[in-house]
């Protein structure tokens, strides 16, 4: 019997929530921006990245570029897949759902749109519970989930926050806020 998407999210929730914790904890001085978590076309069970303005400034030094090349850019971030310990656990309950690529294709969009839901409940609990902030300080973080060249982050990003923290990302990425 494979998990429910109500179980995917509780699981997702909870990894992500203590990788976030071990992050914002490990790394007191820095003010993150950007948190998100990542999957493949494949909807595997996700990865965390993020950013804060010091990672980005010290990393944009680095690499001798603008700031605004890597500033949401999961995979150029220094925390990119930070937390591992508490998010590899989740994968089997993902794999467990089977292979996309095994389904028709409507079994395999159904599941893959089941998958990220599970991954947006997760993150839309974790806002809930004021982990990303509250009131203003809420309104300086963008929270994701994310699938590399396939549509649909632009609406996930747009639900997970309240418009005023979309006013940069939509600017510097060219996505539209409604």
């Amino acid at each position: 019997m494979h998990p429910t998407e109500s179980e995917l999210a509780d699981a997702v929730h909870r990894a992500a929530r203590a990788a976030l914790l071990d992050l914002f904890r490990e790394h007191p001085g820095h003010r993150f921006y950007y948190c998100t978590l990542v999957t493949s076309g494949e909807a595997y069970g996700p990865a965390l990245s993020a950013w804060s303005h010091e990672a980005l400034a010290e990393e944009s030094a680095r690499q001798g570029c603008a700031p605004g090349d890597l500033k949401w850019s999961y995979a150029d971030s220094p925390f990119c897949c930070y937390g591992e310990q508490h998010l590899e656990p989740v994968r089997p309950l993902f794999e467990a759902r089977g292979e996309l690529f095994d389904l028709p294709d409507d079994e395999a969009d159904a599941e893959f749109e089941l998958r990220l839901r599970a991954m947006e409940t997760a993150m839309a609990r974790l806002d809930a519970e004021g982990l990303f902030g509250t009131g203003a300080d809420r309104h300086c973080v963008v929270v994701t989930v994310e699938v590399p060249s396939e549509e649909g982050d632009e609406e996930r990003t747009r639900r997970l926050n309240p418009p005023q923290a979309l006013a940069d990302w939509a600017v510097e990425t060219g996505a539209e806020v409604v």
